[in-house]
């Protein structure tokens, strides 16, 4: 009995390090100078709606059912200079969203106003100015084309150094964008879209950013 008890508890270990393997898997290596802003559990750092906004399977799903305004999960911390990396999954390859950074919320709305690293379709890896100019400032490539994943898992690589931003999708360069204008706002809140109209869902997950300089109180 006791050789029997032995084999059973070890293949109960042997199952449970098989789990932690794809766990570990599934969350890759910090890479130097990053924090995480996502902690694969919790919303913690963050505030939004929290009936279309949850976690599942270590990942930040936006689940809209259909919704007539714009809605955003934002972080409750502000940042400046910064490179900004995550992974993203929209299902299907149906809808829009994005990420929104250097960005703040509009008083009178849901909106939010700022950059946004686009997701979606027509507009995959584009810079758009939400709820401010409101136009694209900058197109991506017919070559990001060949290394998208519509409906599967993305890279999207954010980096915003002074006026300077470059976007990355899947480790092809969509944006390579210098603001002319000044009196754009360089430090700013980051946030998750989920956008007006049909049904749609997205996850986020692996999300971590480095500080390229230390962020400067905001003028009151």
């Amino acid at each position: 009995m006791r050789h029997v008890a032995l084999i059973g508890w070890m293949v109960c270990l042997s199952l449970c390090l098989s789990v932690l393997s794809v766990l570990v898997a599934d969350e890759p290596r910090l890479e130097p100078g990053f924090v995480r802003l996502f902690d694969g559990s919790t919303l913690d750092g963050w505030e939004g709606d929290k009936s279309l906004w949850k976690v599942e399977n270590g990942a930040i799903v936006g689940d809209s059912p259909g919704i007539p305004k714009n809605q955003f999960l934002a972080t409750t911390a502000s940042y400046g200079d910064f490179e900004l990396r995550l992974e993203f999954r929209l299902k299907e390859g149906r809808g829009n969203t994005g990420v929104q950074f250097r960005s703040q919320r509009d008083p009178k709305s849901t909106e939010m106003s700022g950059y946004q690293a686009d997701i979606g379709e027509k507009y995959w890896g584009c810079l758009y100015d939400e709820h401010r100019r409101n136009k694209i400032l900058a197109q991506a490539p017919a070559t990001l084309a060949a290394a998208l994943r519509p409906d599967g898992w993305n890279s999207y690589t954010i980096r915003a150094d002074g006026p300077r931003v470059i976007l990355s999708m899947n480790g092809v360069k969509t944006v390579d964008y210098v603001e002319p204008d000044d009196a754009i706002a360089r430090a700013g809140i980051i946030a998750l879209q989920v956008h007006s109209g049909p049904p749609l869902r997205v996850e986020f997950r692996n999300i971590r950013l480095k500080p390229l300089k230390p962020l400067k109180p905001l003028k009151p």
